[in-house]
């Protein structure tokens, strides 16, 4: 991939499409090409098709997905599944009668079967049934991975798939029923503080394990593997590190500067007791991430406090 090839990245609005943007930036590739939702409609396999053939990529960052939490994927599962089906299977198809050089597929640690063993390895794919909660992004992920992998084995495509464990940072929703867990805690917590309220309370026990990558250290693995890996094997991006949900509110008590209590409402679920990715995969590659939660964290605080108002309204 040269500085200046031309480069599409789907879903460039969103938390993970931003990132992927702001890397390609920050490493000095200046022919990058992006569509507002808008402009065109991704779900639309036409639209798709005309647009690729006008703009001809050489490489394509796919990162476009409808996305929710367990609420929304619970309730919209139709939507979700075909939404995401039509989207994937468009720009995949389309990257192939273009003739683009490479592609790299965004999926979700939720493909990973529930009681898969912990950490997360790439070959427990399709090894178990999913959780049911979010079963349909899941299956439509899975889906775009086995695209992937049947446009290389047929047309022998260079379509990769990478697999983000859970991410934070600079474009993330802070809808206190709707988010994930770190800007939920991060909103929950500022708003405390503000309110000078005497506790905070939070879902479950606390001892939940979970592994957070700060999404533009995402991108920067998205761009590695997009100059170095071209294999079928999909591959985890994750930090190989965990934290307690109890040590991270803790983490965000401090960045916050909240004074008050933590407490825990242990009649409500704590979800699945561990979730890891194992990424030995990635790092033999000679990739690792460079942010810390705790320094993560610090950021993404700064820059919730800078939008505040906007967060407020959701």
């Amino acid at each position: 991939m040269e500085k200046t090839s031309k480069i599409y990245v789907a879903g460039h609005g969103g938390m993970v499409g931003s990132a992927i943007v702001r890397q390609l930036q920050h490493q000095g590739f200046d022919n990058i090409t992006i569509r507002r939702s808008a402009e065109l409609d991704l779900r639309n396999q036409q639209a798709v098709n005309d647009f690729f053939s006008h703009t001809m990529p050489e490489y394509v960052f796919l990162a476009a997905a409808k996305v929710g939490g367990i609420l929304a994927n619970n309730t919209y599962k139709a939507d979700f599944l075909y939404d995401n089906l039509l989207i994937e299977a468009n720009i995949i198809h389309a990257a192939y009668t273009t003739g683009v050089k490479k592609l790299l597929f965004l999926g979700s640690s939720c493909i990973y079967p529930q009681l898969a063993p912990q950490p997360l390895k790439e070959e427990y794919l399709l090894t178990g049934l999913l959780e049911p909660t979010n079963e349909p992004y899941a299956v439509a992920k899975i889906a775009g991975i086995k695209l992937c992998e049947a446009y290389r084995y047929q047309y022998g495509c260079n379509f990769i798939a990478a697999m983000p464990t859970n991410l934070y940072g600079l474009g993330d929703n802070y809808h206190l029923q709707h988010s994930h867990v770190i800007p939920a805690m991060l909103r929950k917590f500022h708003q405390a503080k503000v309110a000078n309220a005497p506790f905070v309370e939070l879902w479950g026990s606390g001892t939940p394990l979970r592994e957070f990558m700060y999404v533009d250290d995402l991108a920067d693995g998205c761009v590695f593997l997009m100059k170095e890996y071209n294999n079928a094997l999909f591959v985890n991006i994750g930090t190989g590190e965990e934290v307690t949900i109890g040590g991270l509110a803790l983490l965000i008590k401090k960045i916050t500067g909240y004074t008050g209590e933590i407490k825990y409402d242990a009649t409500k679920p704590d979800g699945t007791p561990r979730k890891l990715m194992d990424n030995t995969k990635l790092h033999a590659m000679g990739w690792k991430h460079k942010t810390s939660l705790e320094e993560g964290l610090a950021i993404t605080y700064k820059i919730f406090k800078e939008h505040e108002e906007t967060v407020r309204a959701k």
